[in-house]
Formats: C-alpha cells, sequence, structure tokens
C-alpha cells in the first residue's frame, strides 16, 4: 500500500503523482505549486521552499513529506524531530529526474506504471535528440536563472538545453548543485562566451529581455544584436519534475527551432 496522508513539500512530487493516478494520497502541498492547476485547489498548501507551517502539517497526520536537496534541510530537520517520516530526494540531472519519477511510483506501490510513464519520457527526449541533430547547426546558449546576481542554470537545464539541440555557455557552472556557485560575478563573462540565444527563468518574477539587453556591453552580443532574448517561464523548466522533460524541454525546442529557421532564411 504505501504512505497514504503524503505532504509534497515541492512541486515535483505532487506532478508526478497526480499524473500515476495517486493524488488522493496527497494531503498537503507547496504554496508554488501550479502543477496540475487542479492541486491549488483540491489540496491546502503547507509550505514555501525554505519555510513550512510545521502545525499545519502535523495536523494533517501525514505519515511520509517529501521535499528537495538542502534547500529543505531545516524544514526535514524539524519534521523528523516532530516523528514525520521524510525523503528528501537530492536529483540534479535528467537521468535523476526519470529515476525519481520511478523511485515515487515504487514508494506507492505503482511501479510499473511509473516506469512505463518514465519510458515514455525517455523517448520524448530521444526524439528531441533526433531532431537536433537533423538541424545540422547547434546555437550557443545562455541559460539565465536570476539576475542579481547573475545565475546560470543547473545541471538539468544544461542537460535539456543539449537535448532540445543548443550548447550550454556555461558547462562548467551547470555541474554546481548550489545557486550560490553559479554566480557569474563579472557579468562581462557572457559578453564573451557570445550566446546565439539568452533564455531567462528568473524564479518568481517576469524575465525582463530589455534589461538583459541594457546592460553595460552587451549589445555585442549576438543574442542581443539579434533580438534572441526568450523566456522559459520557471514552472517548467526550474522544478526537477517532468514539467521540465515535456513543457520545459519542448519551450527551449521551440526557441532554437525559430532560431535554426531564421538563420536559414
Amino acid at each position: 500500500m504505501g504512505p497514504r496522508r503524503i505532504v509534497c513539500l515541492t512541486e515535483e512530487p505532487t506532478e508526478t503523482l497526480y499524473a500515476l493516478g495517486e493524488q488522493d494520497r496527497i494531503v498537503g502541498i507547496s504554496g508554488f505549486t501550479v502543477r496540475p492547476a487542479r492541486a491549488r485547489r483540491e489540496k491546502p498548501k503547507v509550505s514555501a521552499f525554505t519555510s513550512a507551517k510545521v502545525e499545519a502539517i502535523l495536523a494533517l497526520r501525514p505519515d511520509l513529506a517529501i521535499g528537495f536537496s538542502d534547500i529543505q534541510a531545516d524544514i526535514a530537520a524539524e519534521l523528523v524531530r516532530r516523528g514525520v517520516e521524510v525523503w528528501i530526494a537530492n536529483h540534479r540531472g535528467v537521468d535523476g529526474i526519470l529515476d525519481y519519477i520511478r523511485r515515487l511510483g515504487a514508494l506507492v506501490g505503482v511501479a510499473a506504471k511509473a516506469d512505463a510513464w518514465a519510458g515514455e519520457l525517455q523517448r520524448g527526449l530521444d526524439a528531441a535528440r533526433e531532431r537536433a541533430g537533423q538541424r545540422g547547426v547547434r546555437p550557443r546558449v545562455y541559460f539565465e536563472e536570476w539576475d542579481e546576481p547573475l545565475i546560470t542554470g543547473i545541471q538539468w537545464v544544461a542537460e535539456l538545453v543539449r537535448i532540445a539541440g543548443g550548447e550550454d555557455v556555461f558547462p562548467e557552472h551547470a555541474s554546481q548543485s548550489l545557486a550560490r556557485d553559479r554566480i557569474l560575478a563579472d557579468p562581462s563573462v557572457v559578453v564573451a562566451r557570445a550566446p546565439d540565444i539568452i533564455l531567462g527563468s528568473w524564479c518568481g518574477k517576469k524575465f525582463r529581455p530589455d534589461r538583459v539587453a541594457a546592460r553595460p556591453g552587451w549589445d555585442a552580443i549576438p543574442a542581443v544584436r539579434d533580438g534572441e532574448l526568450h523566456e522559459i517561464r520557471s514552472p517548467l523548466i526550474l522544478q526537477p519534475g517532468p514539467a521540465a522533460l515535456t513543457d520545459g524541454l519542448a519551450a527551449i525546442e521551440a526557441v532554437i527551432d525559430a532560431w535554426v529557421r531564421r538563420r536559414a532564411g
């Protein structure tokens, strides 16, 4: 049977459990959850990224809380001290997301269904790779996760950029799991990397291409010169869950495909 009363401290377990048809197990969700939309209507919101309503969570009598990474370590520790079993996932790449889906499915007793869905997602990734190979050209892509300070994309984002047909211009930063280790202290390094496309996904606020283009010296960047500054909405790409592998990947691929077609035309 597995756990029957689950609190999801981030969005990805909520989205995954709904997709697997196991949403009735969820008794509480993150206030930042947007996928699926019905979850916000159906489930009480009991946490944020770095804080949680511990007493409200305890009142829900959960037999499992699911969170993500060191960001929620303090929440997890408090819940453990209060007698709640906690699973903190720590995956950072595309393969890790697929494995996460399989593990969560197995945890709630639907391993076969989760494995089948992960296989379907893998086939979607493979198809995107094949389309990328057929384009014959790969634009250089700068992904900006935050603007003050500049923070470049995490591993799964960089991997999805490559799967979609681009080349992440800061691969050495993508391998760093903590945002503070992906800070670009000197904005001129982006100018030096000369990206053809800039993708912005500022967590919690709207991406402003005009502000990016106005940065000193950035008019020399091909992406700025050609107007290739695009927003990828953060719920699609900044959560290490299924949305990134579907709608997030599709959004990146659409930008790259349009860039290739304009270049060819």
